[in-house]
This record gives structure tokens, sequence and C-alpha cells, in this order.
């Protein structure tokens, strides 16, 4: 894997890989805080299997290959990332793999779950009601002997590979924030957190609060480290994009290059920088985003929404 940062001060953006290459910021209220922002690259890991998910779906396929099953099912939407992870992941593995589909098969399905197909998964598609009730639909499959993965790679072995994104990150940051869909990738965070560091994250969920799901994937002890969840960047909810959202990825990757979705990474730089000028932060922190990776969201826009 390649250590890949893409970082930031307020005095400079600079991209370390290999090399290093420097820009200057004209930001003189940024650079007076003494603030400096780096984002972990994960997303630049492996081309299909993007980011968080290479971490999340690593124990549960060992767990597989130990129990001696042969297939994998998953649940995920239309331009899910776990979804063609997973699928490229059994392959790699010599796994078959099942996908769970919310929302009926069109005609025209999306690149996203073709990508999934072209990979060897077998797609099954249930309603939006029907998909909400996954103990009912693993009831219908029981015979099968499938592996379940619950959507999003949630569990505690998601949690325990996301705890190995912490081999990439210096204890010297005092910040490292995430964006939280199901919460795997901030409980695994925490667990590797050192003392002196707080895990934020931001919820792309409207209305829900990851607290409980979080504090189920770790030990006593571990809930008692510093994190907190913002539940208010959401911009109208999951995978939501109004304009000014959009504006602000085309404004991130024409400065900085650096690709962002509608479902995650987008929301998450937005309130990383706004939080920043709210002054949430102490003066001389060391704060790490990290980029889950992930573009698939993306492929729902019309053609040349965005130039990357």
């Amino acid at each position: 894997m390649n250590n890949k940062y893409f970082c930031y001060t307020y005095a400079m953006i600079q991209i370390q890989y290999d090399n290093v290459f420097a820009h200057n910021i004209n930001n003189n209220s940024l650079t007076e805080k003494k603030l400096t922002l780096s984002v972990l690259r994960l997303d630049e890991l492996h081309p299909i299997i993007s980011g968080n998910k290479w971490f999340k779906l690593k124990y549960y396929l060992e767990d597989a290959k130990q129990n001696n099953k042969d297939t994998i099912a998953t649940f995920g939407g239309a331009y899910s990332n776990h979804i063609v992870a997973s699928a490229y992941a059994c392959k790699l593995n010599n796994l078959k793999s099942i996908g769970i589909i919310r929302g009926e098969r069109s005609k025209n399905i999306s690149a996203t779950l073709l990508q999934a197909e072209e990979c060897g998964m077998q797609l099954i598609f249930f309603s939006r009601n029907e998909f909400n009730n996954k103990s009912i639909i693993k009831e219908k499959f029981i015979e099968n002997n499938w592996y379940w993965i619950n959507e999003g790679g949630y569990g505690k072995l998601g949690a325990k590979g996301a705890a190995e994104i912490f081999e990439w990150i210096d204890e010297s940051y005092t910040h490292i924030i995430c964006a939280c869909g199901t919460g795997t990738m901030m409980a695994g965070l925490i667990k590797a957190a050192k003392p002196n560091q707080t895990i934020i994250g931001i919820s792309v969920l409207k209305g829900y609060n990851h607290s409980n799901e979080i504090k189920n994937l770790l030990m006593e002890e571990e809930q008692e480290k510093k994190f907190i969840l913002f539940n208010e960047y959401h911009f109208g909810g999951y995978a939501k994009h109004p304009e000014a959202l959009v504006d602000f990825m085309k404004n991130v990757w024409q400065d900085y290059q650096l690709p962002t979705d509608i479902v995650y990474t987008s929301k998450l730089m937005f309130a990383s920088i706004d939080l920043i000028e709210k002054n949430y932060f102490p003066t001389n922190s060391k704060i790490l985003v990290i980029h889950s990776g992930g573009l698939q969201g993306n492929r729902s826009l019309p053609v040349d929404t965005l130039s990357f």
C-alpha cells in the first residue's frame, strides 16, 4: 500500500508522495491560528477496493475462509462503494459474492452495479421496504450457508480492520476527523487512538445519532476515550447534494486537486473547514482528515458535472 498524504498547512499546501510539491495559500487569518490540516489519502490505496473498505473487509474475509465459507453476501445501494469493493475483494480471494441491493432493478442499472457484476457478483434486488428488514432477507437464504457482512461492513471485525488505519497516522496528530455512515470506521479509529488524540465523526445521515452503534463496537475502557460526533453537516441527508455542496467540491478540486464525493468526503471536508473557521480547534492543533475513498456516488451526477 502507498503511504500518501495530501497535506495542508495554512501557509502552504503540499502533496507528499515520492516528491513534495508546495503551493502558497494567501490566508493570513488561518495562518495565525498555527494549525496544520492534513488529509490521509486512503482513496489512493486501490482503484476499486477504495479507502476504508480495504480495512473494513479484511477480517470478514479471513473469518469466512477460516469457517470454510465460499460465498459472501452483503447489502448496499445502486452506487455503493461497499458493494463494488466487496465484489472485487471476493474475486481476489476466490470467493463467490452476492449483493443484496436496495430498490428494484432498472433497465439501465448503475455503472457501480455493472462493475460489481463484472467482478462476478450476483445481484439480488429488494424493494426499499423489504431491504430495511435485513433479518427477514437473511432468513430467506438461510439454507445457502452464506457468510453475511452487514451494510458498510458494520461490526466488530470491520472496526478491528479500521483500527489498522492508524498504521498511517502519526502520534503527533491531536485531532482525527472522519465521515460517519455506519460508524464502523470511527469505532476503529477510537480503538487505536492515543490518549492525546480526539476522534471527530461527521455524520452524513440526517436526524440520526451513531453513538449507540459506535459504542457497541467498543470495549468499556475504549468508550472513555475522547471522541465527538457532529450531526449538522449532512446537507439534507444521505447522498443529498445541493448546488452549494457541488460548488464546494469543484472549488476543492480546483484549489487542491483533491477529489471528493457527494456522499461522504465533500461533507467531511466542508465540516473540517467550517470547524476551523469557527475556532473549534485550539491553537497549534495538528488535524488529520481521513479521506475514506470511494467516488462511486459521483456516478449519479450528470456527465461533466465535475472535472475529476
